[in-house]
């Protein structure tokens, strides 16, 4: 990975190549990605891993995974550990150092009695709608609280009262005290901490007040020596407060600086919405290929590698922008092109009777398993007198430019023979059911020795040999580009594409395939790129389709 990402230069390593020439942080560059744990990761959040990461890789320099478990409410012990997975899987490497935001609430409680002891911040008695009618609005200044003034005594006691857990949620708040006209309004006395009654994952009952983010990230970042605190552009606002609190305490300040989070057309990457879309049983889990998440796009069968192409090819910019769906497909198709088995398999099966091959007789065809991989070698595929082809390659009248299968036409098998469609048989409602048809035993191996050319290869299976499989087709999420300006009253529930997951059942497959474990990629040929889903079984294998071949993003570029 570290060759990967380490190649673009961007504007955060300017600034950093700047601060060392300066002597900054004493030469040290060390980063951090602090996860909330109340939701699994997205591929906007792989941004912000690789950013980090890959910074701390190429100056040498260390990188933090924290968790900034500050509200117990909304976090979850399975969440953590899933975070942890995804960001292994990814390629990230904290070393040794995990950290909690629970393993600083000593520390932070300290430094808030510290900002009450120098006049800086107040106990506000005020209601949560009061605190929030008073705050102004962004072209009125807001009200000073009438308990701004509290004595430095009454503050002191009242905050040790709150953490002793004598007041109910919602009674009091510790706010900063800094400016109620300020036109940034995060700096209007800003809340530190809430009293909140409620189990801690780690730290079980031992608090009744938690911090607040604004307050506690920070500090996190100072007591962990981070030197650059690279977020997303939508904490560019909190920066002054950010420097507020730990100017103000003296403390260690790292250096914020905000880059442009991944945008993703045709999804959604806001956790509350995913977060909507799980509790509400639209999709099947924070796994379900159909989403974004890292560990959806796992089980759809995306590596690590083509995250980590795609999020290079993205860069790092100041600006928003919306990256093209399209991309991140190319990103997957490109490793897999090189890397997954060819197989073949036929999703919708139409029997072929080869009529003038001998009876109860079987052969094994020579198959390429990669192209594109001179290594890969090649595997022996069964071939009988009763195969199956995809429906969509036969038609009864065929159009014009349509070269596959068709009555009295010859086509190639794919590393078999040239064969001739002579019979349609249907059923007593007119549906065609099977097809006869005779094969070219001199044209073995896909070539006819009096050179005569056919129009159209075509992928088979054999009947007796293959085995029966469940086949799931994932499209894009959402069937508009963007759900974040949506006509008054619609809301992206309303785009969610109904054909973003079709199931089909009795698929042929080659029989070796009934082995392939979990994660298992390849290539059905002609067909796309698949991997074995986690409810498959020797006795009902599952594939998830991961993209067609199809490249939209290749033409794009070309054109």
């Amino acid at each position: 990975m570290e060759e990967k990402i380490r190649s673009k230069s961007n504007f955060i390593r300017d600034i950093i190549d700047k601060d060392l020439l300066e002597g900054k942080n004493n030469g040290r560059v060390h980063t951090r990605f602090p996860p909330e744990p109340n939701g699994h990761l997205h591929i906007g959040h792989a941004k912000a891993i690789l950013v980090n990461y890959s910074i701390a890789q190429d100056y040498n320099g260390k990188f933090n995974l924290r968790f900034d478990d500050t509200n117990p409410i909304k976090e979850d012990e399975e969440y953590v550990n899933a975070i942890i997975n995804d960001i292994k899987w990814l390629g990230a490497d904290w070393e040794n150092r995990l950290f909690y935001a629970s393993d600083y609430f000593d520390e932070m409680y300290d430094y808030a009695v510290q900002l009450i002891k120098v006049g800086k911040a107040f106990v506000d008695s005020q209601s949560a709608e009061e605190i929030r009618r008073n705050r102004g609005t962004v072209t009125s200044p807001g009200v000073n609280s009438p308990f701004r003034d509290r004595s430095i005594k009454e503050n002191l006691d009242l905050f040790e009262k709150m953490k002793n857990g004598e007041f109910k949620d919602g009674t009091h708040v510790l706010r900063g005290k800094i400016d109620m006209a300020s036109p940034n309004m995060l700096m209007r006395d800003p809340l530190m901490y809430r009293i909140r009654h409620a189990f801690h994952h780690r730290t079980g009952n031992k608090w009744c007040i938690y911090p607040m983010y604004d307050w506690a990230h920070g500090l996190e970042d100072s007591l962990e020596g981070i030197t650059h605190s690279l977020c997303s552009l939508e904490f560019q606002a909190h920066r002054p407060l950010y420097d507020w609190f730990l100017l103000e305490l003296g403390v260690h300040k790292p250096q914020q600086i905000e880059f442009a989070r991944l945008n993703l057309n045709y999804t959604v990457m806001s956790k509350r919405k995913l977060l909507e879309l799980v509790e509400e049983n639209l999709v099947s889990g924070w796994d379900d290929p159909r989403l974004p998440t890292l560990s959806g796009l796992r089980r759809r069968g995306f590596t690590a590698e083509a995250i980590q192409n795609f999020i290079q090819k993205v860069g790092v910019a100041k600006a928003h922008s919306v990256v093209d769906y399209a991309l991140l497909e190319h990103s997957i198709r490109e490793v897999l092109n090189k890397t997954a088995p060819r197989v073949m398999s036929v999703l919708n099966p139409l029997k072929v009777v080869i009529t003038n091959y001998p009876e109860g007789q079987a052969e094994e065809i020579d198959a390429v398993n990669n192209p594109e991989d001179p290594d890969a070698g090649t595997r022996k595929v069964p071939f009988s007198k009763e195969l199956y082809i995809e429906r969509e390659d036969f038609m009864e009248d065929p159009p014009k430019k349509f070269f596959r299968l068709a009555p009295g036409r010859e086509v190639r098998f794919r590393y078999a023979y040239f064969i001739t469609c002579n019979e349609v048989i249907k059923d007593e409602n007119g549906e065609i059911i099977e097809l006869h048809c005779t094969y070219d035993p001199a044209s073995k191996g896909g070539k006819s020795p009096d050179g005569r050319k056919v129009k159209a290869t075509l992928h088979w299976i054999s009947a007796a040999h293959a085995i029966d499989a469940e086949i799931r087709l994932y499209d894009r999420l959402i069937t508009v580009p963007d759900t974040n300006n949506l006509k008054e009253g619609k809301t992206f529930k309303d785009f969610i594409n109904p054909n973003a997951l079709k199931i089909l059942q009795n698929c042929k497959l080659e029989a070796h395939l009934a082995e392939a474990e979990v994660g298992f990629r390849c290539q059905f040929e002609r067909l796309g790129y698949f991997c074995v889903d986690n409810d498959s079984t020797a006795q009902k294998p599952v594939f998830n389709r991961t993209v067609t071949l199809r490249d939209v993003w290749a033409k794009l570029q070309k054109k």
